[in-house]
């Protein structure tokens, strides 16, 4: 019997310690703000414009990109395509909404505007403003580095999976499951290449995919404290006519 109990104590032993080699949620979480600048240099941030590109390769398609963001929640994004024109996507502390040419004006609701309100938090990294629960589910491997899988439930909004490398404790990847006017559509967001920005890691890369598509964000520029005119994140006058509806 006690040749069995030292099997069984051999066995257990090892899994046990995997288990408790997990780190928690809350501890992931903190490690990506520390590891791209903390909390101390976050907070001396109040606004940001960031100049790029975004590009669909499917269709060939390329054109600048700005996306601009202000505390606490203000973000405007605006990119022109070729032979699509001008789309504009914002959040104005009150409305999600999005505009462009070729379908005009509209209002996100439900978990859409939950999403957008989320992502124009300007101090992201106060994270606990948005979950109510991380909780780290085991690991995953993501282009051959080995990362901690963290399901993200926030105060509103559909649930978020979010991977972060074990190494670094940067943030490489970001899927969620939205519900929309067209069903349930799965998106994820890869990020890569981060660069320091004055004393901010920053992602200057992110791969986009839903419903079938691939976008790709890619910033050249990135710009902290900017002043920004008054009317910056004031939406289209097509956008405001809706909303009055």
């Amino acid at each position: 019997m006690s040749y069995l109990r030292t099997i069984i104590l051999t066995l257990s032993v090892p899994a046990l310690v995997c288990a408790q080699a997990l780190p928690k949620g809350e501890t992931i979480m903190d490690r990506h703000v520390e590891a791209t600048g903390g909390l101390k240099a976050y907070a001396t941030k109040k606004s940001a414009v960031y100049k790029g590109s975004l590009a669909v390769p499917a269709m060939g398609l390329k054109g600048p990109l700005t996306l601009t963001k202000a505390e606490p929640n203000s973000q405007l994004m605006e990119v022109e395509l070729p032979g699509v024109g001008k789309m504009l996507e914002g959040f104005d502390g009150s409305t999600a909404w999005g505009f462009n040419a070729m379908q005009g004006p509209s209002i996100k609701e439900g978990d859409e505007k939950a999403f957008a309100v989320r992502g124009a938090r300007f101090h992201s990294e106060d994270w606990r403003k948005d979950y109510k629960s991380v909780e780290t589910v085991g690991e995953e491997a993501l282009e051959g580095e080995r990362c901690y899988k963290v399901i993200c439930t926030p105060h509103q909004g559909p649930q978020e999976t979010q991977l972060f490398s074990a190494q670094s404790g940067l943030l490489l990847k970001a899927a969620v499951k939205m519900k929309t006017a067209m069903g349930e559509i799965p998106a994820e967001t890869s990020f890569k290449d981060y660069k320091k920005v004055g004393d901010i890691l920053v992602a200057h890369t992110e791969n986009q995919s839903a419903a079938g598509q691939v976008m790709v964000q890619t910033f050249t520029s990135v710009e902290w404290n900017v002043a920004l005119p008054p009317d910056k994140f004031l939406p289209p006058a097509e956008v405001r006519a809706l909303v009055k509806k």
